[in-house]
């Protein structure tokens, strides 16, 4: 018999038999009861020493802002095993209980947002995928159709998609550079694809299983004053949409909507206006007055100094540079990166080889470069032209609008990926002798059939004029 099964056996046998003494000389303790002998809890358990272990032996290995934020990690799945354990004896509670039930796992959500703010880091893309892949613990909070979340298995594959855009960013950068880089970028899907996903798939594809004669949850106490408004890192870098349109994103999110309303509150009538089919914003092309009342990215809010330098001799820093159309970076190598962050109405041109070049929170910045080794990537951007004279592998753009695309004919062969970002259009050289550059939108809007057992994905069409 498996030695581990053997010991969780005596252990159980050990706290059953201290039941029969004298209730003043015993301390019952259901939750360790319940997590020695439940399967479901033994399996997460499992899930626990397998697939996050691997992510934390590989965060050792690398250290420093990916160890910090790999142990939120290691935290928040700590905390799912105990209140797996502990839904065993409660009841099921409402949306406001449910909500404070939930709260110590929100908490470490909000612990891992809070590692990717501020200045961006070199290890932001690491940061990121963490923070967006713990968004797949929510669905402890199913507690039916009506409670505007995915099914507990669609959710974690769902939450995993949002991820991978970041942890592929990771394999990229470090595949030929540092192998710890790639072995926690792939322990990090293992987890979730097919580790927590194949979990719930089999223990709770239908959601958690409330105990019918367990304890109820205690309601919090009422505060004086109103709560404060969600975090800003939650929506700053979405554009301003209708309360009643605006997805809510994140587990963060999931709780704030059960915590701070009634049951009831969060059970929308669709009307005909609302279906897809029937709405003007959903349409395959963007209008010339949709473009005008479009809320526009919004770009930093604190402006620092101005900045173009070279730090420690491995990364160009631009910044917070305003109306600055001359600005050049011309004695640059293959290993260095460029960071434009902050700047408005400039153009910065970069001559020579680069290994990677991140614009992030610029408006109506204008960038012409010759070659990058790894990467292109436009982050959290508004009305944004970038040009490539040379090559690209990679071109990413995440969660912008407004973004003009030059490509010259040897970077025809760049892999341009786009999450979250509008109004996308890349201008190539035409095939014929006058070198005219011709224009292609890329979509944005997709539509989903299920077909053969699977989920297959088209773009919509864009309408002629």
């Amino acid at each position: 018999m498996d030695e581990k099964l053997i010991q969780r056996l005596e252990s159980a046998v050990a706290r059953l038999e201290s039941l029969s003494l004298p209730s003043q000389s015993r301390s019952i303790d259901v939750d360790a009861v319940a997590a020695s002998t439940d399967p479901s809890i033994i399996a997460f358990e499992d899930l626990l020493t397998e697939f996050v272990g691997k992510v934390l032996s590989a965060a050792e290995k690398i250290g420093g802002q990916v160890k910090e934020v790999t142990d939120v990690l290691h935290e928040a799945f700590s905390v799912q095993k105990e209140l797996l354990v502990k839904i065993k004896h409660t009841k099921k509670p409402d949306m406001v209980g449910l909500g404070e039930f939930l709260k110590p796992l929100n908490d470490k959500l909000m612990k891992a947002i809070s590692l990717t703010e501020g200045r961006r880091s070199d290890f932001f893309n690491h940061q990121k995928a963490v923070a967006e892949s713990l968004t797949a613990l929510a669905w402890i909070a199913y507690v039916g159709k009506d409670c505007g979340m995915s099914m507990p298995i669609a959710h974690v594959e769902e939450s995993w998609q949002a991820a991978e855009f970041y942890n592929n960013k990771v394999l990229v950068e470090y595949r030929n550079k540092d192998s710890n880089h790639v072995e926690w970028a792939r322990a990090l899907k293992e987890l979730y694809v097919p580790g927590l996903r194949n979990y719930v798939k089999t223990h709770y594809p239908l959601g958690p299983v409330w105990s019918a004669t367990g304890s109820a949850v205690s309601a919090p106490p009422k505060a004086p004053a109103p709560p404060p408004p969600p975090p800003a890192s939650l929506f700053s870098s979405e554009p301003s949409q209708p309360s009643s349109s605006r997805p809510k994103e994140g587990m963060a999110a999931v709780f704030q909507e059960i915590s701070s309303k009634p049951v009831t509150a969060g059970l929308k009538k669709v009307t005909d206006d609302m279906k897809t089919k029937n709405r003007a914003d959903r349409a395959g092309f963007v209008s010339a007055s949709e473009k005008e009342v479009r809320t526009s990215v919004p770009s930093a809010s604190k402006v620092g100094p101005p900045k173009l330098e070279l730090q420690m001799g491995r990364k160009w820093v631009v910044e917070n540079q305003i109306g600055k159309k001359d600005l050049l970076i011309d004695k640059c190598d293959s290993k260095q990166t460029v960071y434009i962050f902050g700047c408005k109405d400039s153009v910065l041109q970069i001559k020579g080889k680069v290994n990677n070049i991140t614009v992030d929170k610029c408006t109506k910045m204008g960038v012409v470069f010759t070659d990058v080794v790894a990467a292109c990537e436009i982050v959290n951007c508004n009305s944004v032209e970038v040009q490539c004279q040379g090559t690209a592998p990679t071109i990413s753009v995440d969660n912008s609008a407004g973004c003009q695309l030059y490509l010259s004919k040897d970077s025809l062969e760049a892999s341009i990926t786009t999450a979250k970002s509008s109004e996308i259009n890349v201008l190539v050289p035409a095939s014929g002798p006058d070198n005219d550059l011709v224009e292609h939108a890329l979509p944005q809007q997709y539509i989903h059939t299920y077909k053969d057992g699977q989920f297959v994905t088209t773009p919509v069409s864009h309408s002629g004029g």
